[in-house]
């Protein structure tokens, strides 16, 4: 599963890691021979820890699709357990992407086809038409974590008629019942494909788009968030040929309907950052956060949010945020510079995000949003200011570039 992350450790990654000269300098010879056995022992204990987690990981997902419906919840707990532990040891937002969204299309696929079987044994067999589960927000983006609820479409191939479409109305409803046993919450905002605006035929999402990009439906800020939700939809499972012709509609129509792109770029560019005066960290001045901001919403999401406007923009094919900066400073939009900080800015804050996902799950903290950058040390508040900066020079350059007025 490429996420556009680096893979192997290069010259450039070693170069930067601490000379050891500059801790030991001052020490004795018996004092470096302590020292470095105590590292040499620190290390393999990690080697261990991480050679036990992979063959687990490794054990784990194979054991996904011949595991009854009653184990899956055990499974996604402990897979999300390790996950979380390998994470306070590496800080690899990559990593932790990669197999999170890798184990979660493991168990949707399983889910899909108990759902499947519990139909047929019920006498409702499946119809003789292609159908494909889609992921959307960071599901779709391959950027899952250790909270995640259900961001899913269904479509199904046209020709069945009513039959079909009341088919995948109770499949779509069982399913979701499903991921929920198996540890997927359901989505607040209602992406789920129980919900008919994410499920329809292949012609019915197309009707469905043409009205949304055509403004023919009046709530238009709805219709402005149902497109950005779309915009990062990524096959998991099913028939993937009719997933890509449906992906392929909706990059197709954003672009061909510039106001509607126009309309996302504006909120976009819009969004609120944590930056105050003398673009200094901006936190609550009082309430229940008093001293914290909002990082998803005031730092993360805008990032995610921008730059995939840019990547509508360009046709950039991939939905992962890491891989659309790197594909957009390929074609030109974004200099070397630039998209290095971005990328940078990308796993500050998502690092953050993750660690107050980990103080959420082990009761520290009550949410898993608000930050408080004065609990951190001053370099790494830096960091995140650091990143806020670039997101800022970034939506000025959308609204530059959209004529955003």
């Amino acid at each position: 599963m490429a996420t556009g992350y680096p893979t192997t450790v290069t010259p450039d990654i070693l170069l930067s890691l601490p000379d050891l000269r500059q801790i030991t300098r001052f020490c004795t010879s018996a004092e470096i021979s302590a020292f470095l056995k105590h590292v040499n022992e620190t290390l393999e204990q990690d080697r261990l820890r991480m050679s036990w987690w992979n063959d687990r990981l490794h054990e784990l997902d194979h054991s996904i699709a011949s595991s009854p419906r009653q184990e899956l919840r055990n499974i996604h707990d402990e897979l999300n357990q390790i996950e979380l532990e390998r994470f306070l040891l590496t800080y690899s937002v990559s990593a932790l992407h990669h197999s999170c969204t890798h184990y979660r299309d493991m168990l949707a696929k399983k889910a899909m086809a108990l759902v499947a079987d519990e139909m047929e044994k019920n006498g409702r067999a499946l119809p003789a038409i292609p159908f494909a589960l889609i992921s959307m927000g960071s599901d779709g983006r391959e950027e899952q974590t250790l909270i995640t609820d259900q961001d899913y479409l269904l479509v199904y191939g046209d020709g069945g008629g009513a039959e079909a479409d009341s088919y995948f109305l109770d499949y779509s409803i069982l399913l979701v019942d499903r991921l929920e046993e198996v540890g997927f919450k359901r989505c607040t905002g209602g992406i789920m494909p129980s919900n008919q605006t994410w499920r329809g035929s292949l012609a019915q999402w197309h009707k469905r788009l043409l009205a949304i990009v055509r403004y023919e439906t009046e709530d238009y800020a709805k219709n402005i968030m149902d497109l950005i939700v779309l915009s990062d939809a990524r096959y998991v499972a099913g028939e993937r040929r009719l997933a890509d012709e449906l992906v392929t509609m909706i990059r197709e129509m954003e672009r061909e309907y510039s106001r509607v792109l126009w309309g996302m770029a504006k909120a976009a560019t819009e969004m609120k950052l944590a930056l105050g005066f003398l673009k200094r960290l901006w936190t609550e001045s009082s309430g229940e956060h008093k001293g914290e901001f909002n990082l998803k919403l005031l730092a993360w999401a805008p990032l995610v949010m921008n730059v995939r406007i840019l990547s509508i923009n360009q046709a950039i094919p991939a939905t992962n945020t890491v891989a659309r900066i790197s594909l957009l400073e390929k074609e030109g939009s974004l200099s070397a510079s630039m998209a290095s900080d971005l990328r940078e800015a990308y796993h500050v804050l998502t690092k953050h995000r993750i660690l107050l996902q980990i103080k959420n799950i082990k009761g520290i903290q009550n949410d898993s949003h608000h930050l408080n950058p004065y609990q951190l040390p001053a370099d790494e508040r830096e960091r995140i200011r650091h990143a806020l900066l670039r997101i800022d020079e970034l939506q000025k350059m959308i609204h530059t570039n959209f004529s955003i007025v």
